[in-house]
């Protein structure tokens, strides 16, 4: 059974620094391009950040150049380093996977984790 496993989220002050980790179990992930998207009450949900299985990085345009995606193929892990929160960070973080080559849309991911609130106050 494929099992995503977030962890790291939690409560920050505004400009603040998080962690996130999602830990792969399972099957091996290292041929697969994992994501974060993130989802906040009353709204859609939305990329955060993609890495491909050859370390390819996307990023939303919302977190660009305040979040970085990082994988250990070893250790089935990717990551999110979350830097100079906001309080419109705010939301669920959800981990996911594809062997689709499309890694901005959700709906073309296969595997999701259960999701990490993320809070941020201002």
């Amino acid at each position: 059974q494929v099992q995503l496993v977030e962890s790291g989220g939690g409560l920050v002050q505004a400009g603040g620094s998080l962690r996130l980790s999602c830990a792969a179990s399972g099957r091996t992930f290292s041929s697969a391009a994992m994501a974060w998207f993130r989802q906040a009450p009353g709204k859609e949900r939305e990329f955060v950040a993609a890495i491909s299985w050859s370390v390819r990085t996307y990023y939303g345009d919302s977190v660009k150049g305040r979040f970085t995606i990082s994988r250990d193929n070893a250790k089935n892990t990717v990551y999110l380093q979350m830097n100079s929160l906001k309080s419109e960070d705010t939301a669920v973080y959800y981990c996911a996977a594809t062997n689709s080559p499309i890694v901005t849309m959700y709906l073309k991911y296969d595997y999701w984790g259960q999701g990490i609130q993320v809070t941020v106050s201002s």
